[in-house]
């Protein structure tokens, strides 16, 4: 299990890719905060060639704004079997499991992150999670983790300087 083989990254939502509140206004409509550093992370693998999806067993248009926002063409919600859709998202891609990357942070993502290659939990995750992780980042779920991920990926498949160099 390495990150060098890497051709997708695919991220659980709440936890993983926010920091797993849930904020509801007075109107009732959901919202999330999402950090520009895992923004930026995105982007990045993405201007690279290293495709990026979400996957998340929650619907909110927030998720779905903020995938269009980072040019996320894979964005799949309200998803109450992951594996299953995990299973599509790689036979669409014409991709082994072995190049998937799946980031988690609670029990609904085990069985993600056993078909995955490269199976990675934030620092915050659930202890199950953790022990079936390759990786565990230092840095929490919805606060840089994503962007730990990408640099990690990046850098295994020899494209972070480049990367990087682009805003030079």
């Amino acid at each position: 299990m390495s990150a060098e083989n890497v051709h997708l990254v695919v991220c659980d939502v709440d936890g993983t890719l926010t920091d797993g509140v849930i904020g509801i206004n007075d109107r009732g409509e959901e919202y999330k905060n999402f950090s520009v550093v895992d923004g930026m992370g995105i982007r990045l693998l993405m201007d690279a060639g290293i495709e990026v999806a979400l996957l998340s067993a929650r619907s909110c248009p927030a998720v779905d704004h903020r995938a269009r926002g980072l040019g996320i063409r894979l964005c799949l919600t309200g998803v109450s079997r992951k594996k299953r859709h995990l299973e599509d998202l790689i036979r669409g891609q014409s991709l082994d499991p072995e190049q998937v990357c799946y980031i988690g942070d609670d029990v609904n993502d085990l069985p993600c992150l056993r078909m995955a290659g490269f199976p990675v939990a934030v620092a915050n995750a659930h202890a199950e999670v953790r022990k079936q992780a390759a990786y565990v980042t230092s840095a929490v779920g919805g606060q840089g983790a994503v962007r730990e991920v990408a640099e990690l990926v990046l850098e295994a498949r020899g494209l972070l300087k480049s990367a990087l160099e682009k805003f030079s």
